[in-house]
Parts: C-alpha cells; structure tokens; sequence
C-alpha cells in the first residue's frame, strides 16, 4: 500500500476522511505535517513519520558498540521520530500543566498521528511581526524552571498504554556530538587542515567538559528549546503561554542544554543582553541552583552544542545538498566567541584561533 493510501485510510478511520489538507512547510527532519480543516470550521494537525525513514533508536540497555552498529540515531540517543516518543512525551509535558498539543488519535507503528493546532504564532514569526521579545523570552524561562524543577522519571508513560523511555544525555552521546565538527566542516571549508595533533587535542579539551555534562543530567531535556518551536498562547495562563513542539527526542540532561538551545538559536539573533537577563532570571527562578557553576557550565556546554551544532549544518549543506543552512552558521560562531569569552575556556578557545582560521568561520 503507498504511503498516501495508507494516511487516507487512517484519516477515514479517524473520522477525518472528509478534512481539508493543507501540507505546512518542513524542516530538517523525514516527518510531514499537514493542517486538517474540519467541516465545523475547527483545525488539528496531521503528522506524519514514515517508520523506515529513519535509522534506530537507542535501547536503553545499548552497549555502545551496539550503538554504533545502529547508527548515528542510537549513538547520539535521538528518538528516530518515532510517533509513540512524541505521544509519551506529550502525555508527560502536559501532566506539569504544560501545552504540549493533545495526541487526538495515533497509529504509532505506522508512525501517524492527529494533534491539537496550537497555531501559528511561533516566537520566531511573532518577533518579526514586531511582537516585543521580553514576554515571550520571559515565558519561555519560566517553562524551563518548570521542567527543571520536576524529577523526571525513568520510562515516560501515556494514558493509553504508550511508554517511551527517557535517557539519559550520556558521554556516548555527548562525544558523538563533539566528533560532528572536526568531522564534517573540513568537508564544507577545505582550508581546515585537522591532523591527528589536532583531533587529540581537540578530544583531551571536551573530555572532561563531556563529563561535567554527564554527570548533571538531572533534569528533563526538550533538545529542540528554540523560538521556531515554541508558540505563544496568550490566552493561557503562566507557564501554559508556551506552547511546545518537536519534543520528541527529549532526554535527561545537563539543565544548561535547553537554555544553550534558547539563547544560542541558530536562526534569530540573542542579544548579549537577553542572554545575560535570561540567565539571571533562570537562577532567580531555581534558588538552589548555584548561579556561578550554572553560567560556567552554559558556556562549557553552550560551546560543546554550538559545536555540535555547526557540524550538523556543515553535514546538510555538504553531505544533503541543503546549502540554506549555510545562512546560519555566522550567527552560530558569533554565539561560540560568547562562549569562548570565558577564561575557563582558553584552552578551547586557542584550539580554534590555532586550527579554524578567520575566513573558515562563515
């Protein structure tokens, strides 16, 4: 059966077989989403993740030589778009009072499902509407004490059964994140020359931030925190403002993560100034965090993911044919200098005056 008749029958057995589709635009990603428009007027969301179009999640009990025969989805703990990862996820976000869209029906092994239309009022798109940044930014803080102060448990779990398990953001993980850049931006800039000096020093500066990363996954982690994810629903109260989207490959991780993928936003520009304000009005938001060691760490791992980052870009332009991203990698060494400003990174910082030159960062 074809992939479309598949979606029509699963819309027909949803009762949906007369809706309206309307395809949205994409992203990276190998999932579709539609917009249904009911005969009431009324409008859900179709997502649609084709099963085989991505390599293996990680089982939780993957050795790391399993994970590597399963490929970069288990090494790097992502969820595969896996539709029963979205559902449990979901169900967990919005068991905190958070607005995660409401799984409406799902076919997890066929990867579909209906969802709640949180609409189209991105941060991204509000902002260059002229929406003034604070409320939003302020906002989406708050929502990130909120995950933060939970205890997240081991196996997420839906009301109808579904159970995805939440991992940890562990060094296998981590390394393969910190490998993406020596690997692939030579590919894209030629001019770097990294030898086998250069891959070990690299590799002996982020052990041991690696394992600062490790040893702090404590706390719920979106992995996607950005402003094109996040939608403003200001008829919602406190925390529930924020609408979430592209959570499914949530892990237990280092509470500086999602803050780096907020205020280091690879597609609009952070003001040094909202970085420091967002900082600040995280650690007043969580007393018990000790604010030094915090910002130390945003740095340290704020630097480890634009890393990352920058090596995944530099792989879709070069490896996908997908040279838009190219677009966005100045911002994302712009951030890195930020990071890279931290005497507690001098080392790092020299690794990249000495082996990625000036023309190279663009």
């Amino acid at each position: 059966m074809s992939r479309e008749l598949q979606k029509a029958g699963f819309l027909e057995g949803c009762g949906l077989g007369l809706a309206t589709r309307e395809a949205l635009s994409g992203d990276a990603s190998t999932r579709c989403y539609e917009r249904l428009h009911l005969e009431n007027g009324t409008t859900l969301i179709f997502m649609d993740q084709p099963p085989a179009a991505e390599t293996s999640p990680c089982p939780p009990d993957a050795t790391p030589k399993e994970r590597k025969a399963l490929g970069y989805n288990a090494q790097a703990r992502l969820a595969a778009g896996r539709v029963d990862a979205f559902v449990a996820v979901a169900a967990w976000l919005r068991g905190q009072g958070l607005s995660a869209p409401e799984v409406i029906a799902h076919n997890a092994a066929d990867g579909l499902a209906i969802l709640e239309d949180l609409g189209d009022n991105l941060f991204a798109t509000m902002i260059a509407r002229g929406q003034v940044e604070m409320p939003l930014y302020e906002s989406a803080v708050n929502v990130l004490a909120r995950m933060h102060d939970a205890t997240p448990p081991r196996l997420l779990t839906a009301p109808d059964g579904i159970a995805w398990p939440l991992l940890d953001y562990d060094e296998v993980a981590l390394k393969t994140a910190s490998d993406l850049l020596p690997e692939w931006l030579p590919k894209l800039r030629p001019q770097i020359r990294l030898g086998k000096e250069a891959i070990l020093a690299w590799e002996e500066i982020w052990t041991p931030i690696r394992a600062r990363a490790a040893a702090g996954a404590a706390v719920f982690c979106h992995r996607d925190y950005h402003a094109e994810n996040l939608i403003w629903l200001p008829d919602r109260r406190g925390a529930a403002r924020t609408g979430l989207i592209d959570f499914q490959d949530a892990v237990r991780a280092h509470p500086a993560w999602d803050m780096s993928m907020l205020l280091h936003d690879a597609r609009r520009d952070i003001s040094p100034d909202l970085e420091v304000w967002a900082l600040e009005r995280y650690c007043q938001l969580r007393p018990r965090v000790e604010r030094e060691a915090y910002i130390a760490d945003f740095h340290a791992l704020g630097a480890l993911n634009i890393s990352r980052i920058l090596g995944i870009f530099a792989r879709l332009v070069s490896r996908d044919g997908k040279p838009r991203y190219a677009q966005f990698m100045p911002r994302l060494w712009g951030y890195l200098d930020r990071c890279l400003a931290d005497p507690d990174l001098a080392g790092l910082k020299a690794w990249f005056d000495r082996h990625i030159p000036g023309e190279a960062r663009q």
